[in-house]
């Protein structure tokens, strides 16, 4: 007896007889086995049969896949692969239509499985189908066959592409060229040409010639689905297949010819959800076409270029005046100039063209700071002399955003990324027009002009609005906006307190799947963080503040600075001259007992929001809070510089009045420490040892030279 191991129970058909319940013995050869089969039914000529697989695709049974049947298969006793080679090699040359036809029809049929593709293919039937396409006197439905069978022949790899002759190569192209024929045959003559040129250069060169661009956007106007599909995949295949200088010159042309606009309206919108072969060659093109911009993105601003420093030079004049310039001397026309291009947000004000040595943007930010500027005058002026006239530290940068905007954008775009062979996501937007990148950047500028207002930042909170302004465009093009005017509204809907709210909710849904042991370590850890921030808090009152007196003729007239004693008993305050130096508490005359303080106002409930003017009060209303003290018949009025002082004094103050820290900042800084803790905590579980003492600190550097200047001083 043969192992049990060995042994496959199945079950065979054959039309007309009952089935066979055997025991297939893997050890056996297989010619046995389909001897004891036919025995069983009484066939003569065993050789001329053979197992195949009844339900998916009909294979054949051969030795070297054997052993993939499994117990419960159902087989089928048929002809032998050779014999029916042999059959349908004859029928096929059939004088009669109809035998031809069923021939060829049922060729296509089996020609999937690659045992009787050799043996068809050993027969030289593959030039039988090659007449028929070379002749092309045969009715639509003989030649979709044909095609059909041929395309599966090839599949297989066991002939080369490169064997066509040239002359059936010119008769598929005039198949697809044709306006009045068969739609199989077109959307076949399609797949086989793209199947020609994935497969070799010199073909590529060969159904380029014959097959145009333009026959391949007519045929995405049509509203046959599958001849759209295969006409996007040979065009796909073309592009993938080009050099860097001819895929840049084919996507020229198709720009020319709106082929963004036939897929958006002819694709797109009619057939609404297109399906996963569409999609992602929707994705290769779009990935394909944004990647031509990405030697601009690798290249850094050239000092020797006339025409680039023209350009850069030209965004600080439609900026700002220069009627008078001329008359300027040069000293001064150079100190004019790097005023200016301070107030247009460069770090490098009297060279700018240093900010554009990052690689990437490169090139393509000074690119996207052009068109906004040149197509939307009117907005860049706004963006520039509005954050221009602001304090240096709450105007928003244009040129340090605009250089992070453009990165932020071809990260978010792939930019640069090789194409994935099965990625679908694709931007329906991307289709909507011609250059996405730059009139998303016009948007998004915008955008982050807004909101920087609307977390009323300064210099120091540059990538925290960043990182919300990158939050805002990825939820944004999530929802696949199909216009630009359909992002722009959303992306202004979702402002600021909204990704707050989105981040709160998600927040509460990651607690809410946590198991019940990491939620019960989450609790016992708050007490010791909320701690940790307290001191945080009081520390930061200790070091002191300094803060702008706030008259109603003007913002800035006196400054004043207030801090905290070391035992938080006491809070001095005074006026100071200078903003560079702390002062110590010795030079602070003022002096409030922290047992006298009684209450702390925010907002509109301060007594110096109600009395100051009202448009100055829309610009600090979020900043200022006061104390009260003595029995509420005086009062110490703030307004902080940015909303990050606000929330550290509002939360110390209350920390010395013995209530809770409400501020965001608590909230988030909370948020990062229970994360980082836990993860800590849950190391130990993956066995990673965690050192006792702390590292040794390491030598101080040779120098300093590694450390970037943020300073904008004027040079």
């Amino acid at each position: 007896m043969p192992p049990q191991k060995d042994i496959v129970k199945i079950a065979i058909q054959m039309p007309g007889a009952y089935p066979q319940l055997i025991d297939l013995d893997q050890k056996k050869p297989l010619s046995t086995v389909i001897k004891e089969v036919c025995d069983g039914w009484n066939i003569n000529a065993p050789e001329k049969h053979a197992l195949q697989y009844t339900d998916g695709i009909q294979t054949y049974i051969t030795e070297s896949n054997r052993l993939d049947i499994k117990n419960g298969s159902i087989l089928r006793l048929t002809t032998a692969p050779g014999r029916c080679a042999d059959q349908l090699y004859t029928g096929i040359q059939n004088l009669n239509a109809d035998v031809k036809c069923d021939s060829l029809k049922q060729l296509a049929g089996i020609s999937t499985d690659v045992t009787f593709a050799q043996e068809f293919i050993n027969r030289d039937g593959h030039t039988l189908l090659v007449d028929i396409v070379e002749r092309g006197s045969d009715s639509s439905e003989v030649l979709a066959h044909a095609l059909k069978a041929f395309m599966e022949l090839m599949d297989h790899g066991i002939v080369s592409w490169e064997n066509l002759s040239a002359v059936f190569i010119k008769k598929i192209a005039g198949y697809v060229s044709l306006k009045v024929v068969d739609a199989s045959v077109q959307q076949l003559s399609l797949a086989i040409l793209e199947s020609m040129v994935l497969s070799s250069s010199s073909l590529f060169e060969q159904v380029q010639q014959e097959v145009t661009l333009e026959q391949l956007i007519a045929h995405l106007q049509v509203q046959n689905q599958q001849i759209q599909t295969k006409a996007m995949a040979l065009l796909i295949a073309l592009l993938q297949s080009a050099g860097d200088g001819k895929k840049r010159e084919m996507i020229e042309f198709l720009g020319k010819k709106s082929l963004r606009q036939y897929i958006n309206k002819n694709i797109i919108h009619t057939s609404g959800a297109v399906g996963d072969e569409m999609a992602h060659y929707l994705y290769v093109l779009q990935s394909v076409t944004l990647n031509t911009l990405e030697p601009k993105m690798r290249t850094p601003l050239d000092p020797y270029s006339q025409e680039q420093r023209a350009l850069l030079h030209g965004l600080r004049q439609l900026a700002f005046e220069f009627d008078s310039e001329a008359s300027l001397t040069t000293e001064k026309r150079h100190s004019l100039c790097a005023k200016e291009f301070k107030k247009l947000g460069f770090s490098n004000n009297s060279n700018p063209g240093l900010d554009l040595n990052r690689t990437p943007p490169g090139l393509l930010a000074l690119e996207t700071m052009v068109y906004f500027s040149s197509r939307y005058p009117s907005a860049y002026s706004r963006f520039v002399l509005e954050n221009s006239s602001r304090e240096d530290k709450h105007g928003c940068p244009f040129a340090r955003g605009s250089i992070q905007l453009t990165l932020i954008l071809c990260e978010i775009l792939r930019i640069g990324d090789p194409s994935s062979e099965t990625g679908q996501d694709y931007y329906p937007l991307f289709f909507a027009q011609d250059r996405l990148l730059e009139e998303l950047f016009c948007i998004c500028i915008q955008l982050l002009n807004k909101t920087w207002k609307e977390m009323r930042a300064t210099q120091e909170d540059f990538d925290k609005v960043m990182q919300v302004v990158r939050e805002q465009i990825t939820r944004t093009l999530s929802s696949k906006p199909t216009s630009l005017d359909l992002f722009k509204n959303k992306v202004n809907a979702l402002n600021y307190s909204e990704i707050l709210k989105l981040r709160q909710t998600e927040r509460l849904h990651q607690e809410e799947t946590l198991a019940p042991p990491v939620l019960e370590l989450k609790e016992r850890l708050k007490p010791e963080l909320l701690e940790l921030i307290r001191q945080q808090r009081l520390n930061r009152l200790c070091h002191g503040t300094l803060f702008r007196k706030i008259s109603s003729r003007r913002r800035q007239d006196k400054l004043w600075y207030c801090r905290l004693s070391p035992n938080h008993k006491v809070l001095h305050y005074g006026d100071v001259d200078e903003e560079s130096e702390t002062p110590p508490i010795e030079a602070l005359q003022e002096k409030i007992p922290v047992a006298d303080i009684k209450a702390l106002l925010t907002g509109k409930d301060c007594p110096h929001m109600k009395v100051s003017r009202s448009s100055l009060i829309k610009e600090v209303l979020d900043l200022a809070f006061t104390i009260t003290y003595d029995l509420e018949e005086y009062q110490l009025n703030f307004v902080a510089s940015s909303r990050t002082d606000f929330c550290l004094w509002t939360d110390g103050l209350n920390v010395l009045l013995g209530k809770d820290m409400t501020s965001e900042c608590t909230q988030s800084e909370l948020d990062i420490l229970l994360s980082m803790e836990i993860k800590l905590r849950l190391l130990d579980l993956e066995n990673i040892p965690i050192p006792d003492a702390p590292p040794p600190v390491p030598k101080p550097p040779s120098n300093l030279h590694f450390c970037y200047d943020f300073s904008q001083t004027e040079q």
